[in-house]
């Protein structure tokens, strides 16, 4: 479903009437309306820090590609390797780059049938990913674009487990994997990961049981409902990158710290060459992480050494769980290691930041891969 509103066609989510209903704050948000806070950013943060919180991700994109040559071809493609996830159900972050090694895409890939993967790619990005992949398919792969029909909720926090225990039987995957099962009937696919730091599973379901699984897990009186504004501070406390404000066409992996998603020792993928040349040499810039002293960092102000301008944050907010200011931003390589004393401007301030290696919330209920 669309709307029109200033002269921009905007999508609707399966769960549309349901964030209406709950009295959700909607906006704008990569072509689509979707609810930003219900009760409040801070105290559905802490809902899913500490108990349990549910998320409309029905905006991410979601592709089939199966065939004989599909792990060839996707192999040519992504960065990391699918040899790490040979095994059926099992899953891996990795990345779409273009040949100079710019991020077009960071996605999560599933190994769910013998001659099949599952990819989950950014809402932003679902039409630029769909070129990419599918541009001169191989005649032994076949590819679907399942975003249309498929629902996606994510069920995140230290009681998630025990409240999806609670309405359904099907065994629970360990982490980072996939597997089939039913909540209160309805068939879904549960995978075991999340954007959160806590631990949880995302719940994909076919589009006309999506509003059907949201009631049901509302059903439980623990679980509160969470907005995009939630999302955004739960992943930078942990330091997860969101691609167009930490990563994009003109930042490479290295640089982004994101080298660890890179199989280099497999065969050539698009973007390999630029990316070993990178390694090679060391990168120019890197993507850290801040500790700012006072003040709420914003995307666009700068950070500055010795009085001069070095960089600017990519992503910055309040940590409700820390009770600061925390920030990504690119600086020089030099001034990339933990402890090196920097400064943001804020609304004219010039505060003092610390750099500091993420996540920096540590001890969540997320557990060890």
């Amino acid at each position: 479903m669309t709307r029109e509103g200033r002269g921009v066609e905007l999508k609707r989510t399966p769960l549309y009437e349901e964030h209406l209903a709950l009295g959700a704050r909607m906006v704008p948000f990569a072509g689509w309306e979707m609810p930003v806070q219900y009760a409040g950013i801070i105290e559905e943060h802490r809902a899913v820090r500490s108990g349990a919180g549910v998320f409309d991700v029905c905006h991410m994109g979601e592709f089939r590609v199966f065939g004989f040559g599909a792990e060839r071809t996707l192999q040519s493609r992504l960065t990391n390797d699918l040899e790490r996830i040979s095994e059926l159900g099992r899953a891996q972050y990795t990345l779409l780059c273009d040949d100079d090694g710019g991020i077009i895409d960071d996605l999560i890939v599933y190994h769910t049938g013998d001659l099949e993967y599952l990819i989950i790619a950014n809402a932003s990005n679902t039409a630029a990913d769909l070129d990419v992949l599918t541009c001169d398919l191989p005649e032994d792969v076949e590819f679907a674009d399942e975003s249309g029909r498929t629902g996606l909720i994510a069920l995140q926090g230290p009681r998630a487990l025990a409240v999806l225990a609670e309405l359904s039987d099907s065994d629970v995957p360990s982490r980072f994997r996939i597997g089939e099962g039913e909540v209160a009937g309805i068939p879904v696919l549960i995978a075991r990961t999340g954007y959160t730091g806590e631990d949880g599973v995302e719940l994909l379901c076919h589009e006309s049981r999506t509003a059907d699984l949201w009631r049901v897990l509302m059903s439980v009186p623990e679980v509160v409902p969470c907005g995009l504004g939630a999302r955004d501070t739960l992943r930078l406390e942990m330091g997860y990158p969101l691609h167009g404000s930490d990563m994009d066409r003109g930042v490479d992996s290295v640089s982004a710290g994101l080298d660890w998603a890179v199989g280099l020792g497999k065969a050539a993928f698009t973007g390999r060459e630029a990316i070993a040349a990178v390694k090679e040499a060391g990168p120019e810039r890197r993507l850290v992480g801040l500790r700012v002293g006072d003040g709420i960092p914003r995307p666009g102000f700068a950070v500055l050494h010795g009085g001069c301008e070095v960089g600017k944050v990519a992503s910055g907010t309040y940590s409700p769980t820390l009770e600061t200011g925390i920030a990504t931003a690119y600086v020089p390589a030099a001034l990339a290691e933990p402890g090196t004393a920097l400064e943001v401007v804020i609304r004219s301030r010039t505060v003092g930041a610390v750099v500091e290696r993420p996540p920096f919330v540590k001890g969540t209920s997320l557990p060890a891969d």
